[in-house]
């Protein structure tokens, strides 16, 4: 398996009609979130089907695919670690982690940290220390305080939701809307689970939290429910 040899099977699947809508929905625009990125066109399945067919290309090429400017080989390395992660033993998911946070600058839209951070970043922390989420939580990179709090989606998924909440917490005025979708989606899975843990958070917090987090986090409570909480009077 080579570079050449994933890279003609990713050109194959180029739709440039595709790849103008894209651009548009992934905001690629000046001074917008992905500036310059650079889209083929593909759809996720075909791009899922790539990285199958390559799943066991090697970490100098997956550092190749994983800086590109082209926006679906980011992702379809993404995939790949994902699935080496899953396969590996205890040294193989150590390295892909140390790889995937060494190269995270190519993680860098919604939808290459929601497809991989709680695969790898999650899942690597699971049972242990969290300090690296906390200092994402707070750094000025949009993509890595996002990383830190969809990581915790497998966190959630064990009914553990104390680093949720507390990372919640952190970015609670945050200025981006990407940040307050997420965390208000993590606090959703949470109340998926552990409706009485959500609601204990957001009767501290939802005056005061970005209206689109506060959307987010209370979108499947029953209509009455809804409606009070935005219009405060829970």
């Amino acid at each position: 398996m080579s570079l050449t040899e994933i890279r003609k099977a990713i050109s194959k699947q180029k739709n440039p009609t595709q790849a103008l809508v894209l651009q548009r929905f992934f905001k690629t625009g000046k001074g917008e979130y992905g500036e310059g990125d650079i889209f083929y066109g593909i759809k996720v399945p075909e791009q899922r089907t790539i990285a199958k067919q390559f799943k066991d290309l090697g970490l100098d090429n997956l550092k190749t695919l994983i800086r590109s400017k082209v926006h679906e080989e980011r992702l379809i390395a993404a995939f790949i670690l994902v699935d080496q992660y899953k396969r590996g033993d205890e040294k193989k998911k150590k390295i892909i982690f140390d790889f995937y946070l060494k190269n995270r600058k190519g993680i860098n839209n919604w939808d290459l940290v929601d497809l991989s951070a709680p695969k790898i970043v999650g899942m690597y922390l699971l049972d242990k220390q969290k300090h690296l989420l906390y200092k994402f939580a707070h750094s000025k990179d949009l993509w890595e305080k996002r990383i830190s709090i969809i990581s915790t989606q497998t966190f959630i998924r064990e009914h553990f939701y104390e680093d949720t909440l507390n990372i919640s917490k952190i970015l609670l005025h945050d200025k981006h809307d990407l940040i307050h979708k997420a965390v208000g989606w993590m606090l959703r899975e949470i109340g998926n689970r552990d409706l009485e843990t959500e609601e204990e958070f957001l009767k501290k917090h939802y005056k005061t939290m970005p209206r689109t987090m506060l959307r987010y986090a209370i979108e499947k409570f029953p209509e009455q429910k809804r409606i009070a909480y935005l219009r405060g009077k829970i």
